[in-house]
């Protein structure tokens, strides 16, 4: 469904990533791990072009943009690809001075053109799947960190995206609260949302991701089924990473 190739992505002389190849199919979650600065949530803003590569190529289903130093996409091409992806930011990034249905209904109206009654209609039926429709009235400010990310989630999946991007979806929420964010994400897996995240906690990332990918100084280092990138990594550098998971590892992976 998504295919990246030969990806390169500076900051100023620093190579952020290195030549990545990357796959995503259809209807599995992809999970993002390493270390800081290991490249992983820049690789996932190149997927709905927040960030631009300079070299490479990326495909989401028939479309497929090349990338060069010396000539940028086209704001068309970006638009069409991001029109196509919903995006989960680490800070929620909700308008603090709209209200719980007006962030999820916002894009709707304003980038989808639908009418208010529709948009409404349609924010009501994701705010009432993450478990958050008895705040539809609410201001951000009053929800909990937990709450917020829901919302956001809610927000991303509006324009029924083909992949849902989640830049480290817990990282800002303590366990209680990440645990309702990671059973909403668990959900949208079983119903077979295509998911690429970013996450420093390798227990989300084993506990609903098929496919792990383990990045370090911006390059690929080895990438398999979460059970064997978790339980018998071939690399050694991987092996020293994920042997960091103080935790239980959860029941009932993916086979």
């Amino acid at each position: 469904m998504i295919r990246l190739e030969k990806i390169e992505k500076y900051f100023g002389d620093h190579r952020v990533l290195n030549s990545v190849d990357l796959a995503l199919e259809q209807g599995n979650v992809t999970a993002l791990i390493g270390p800081s600065g290991s490249g992983k949530s820049t690789l996932l803003r190149c997927v709905n072009l927040l960030e631009i590569p300079e070299a490479g190529s990326l495909e989401l289903g028939d479309q497929r943009i090349p990338f060069s130093r010396t000539e940028k996409p086209s704001k068309e091409a970006v638009l069409a690809i991001r029109r196509r992806t919903g995006m989960v930011f680490q800070n929620f990034q909700l308008f603090p001075h709209r209200t719980v249905i007006e962030n999820v209904m916002e894009g709707l109206i304003t980038v989808q053109k639908w009418d208010r009654e529709r948009a409404r209609a349609r924010a009501l039926e994701l705010l009432e799947k993450v478990g958050i429709a008895h705040k539809a009235d609410a201001w951000p400010v009053t929800l909990s960190g937990g709450q917020q990310q829901r919302v956001a989630i809610a927000r991303a999946l509006a324009p029924s995206p083909e992949v849902l991007l989640c830049d480290e979806p817990t990282s800002a929420l303590d366990p209680g609260l990440a645990a309702e964010v990671v059973e909403v994400l668990r959900q949208l897996a079983k119903e077979g949302m295509t998911m690429l995240m970013a996450t420093h906690d390798l227990r989300l990332a084993a506990s609903i991701a098929r496919n792990v990918v383990f990045l370090s100084n911006g390059s690929i280092v080895e990438q398999g089924h979460s059970r064997d990138i978790f339980t018998r990594p071939k690399q050694p550098e991987t092996a020293s990473f994920v042997s960091t998971l103080t935790q239980t590892l959860p029941d009932g992976w993916e086979d």
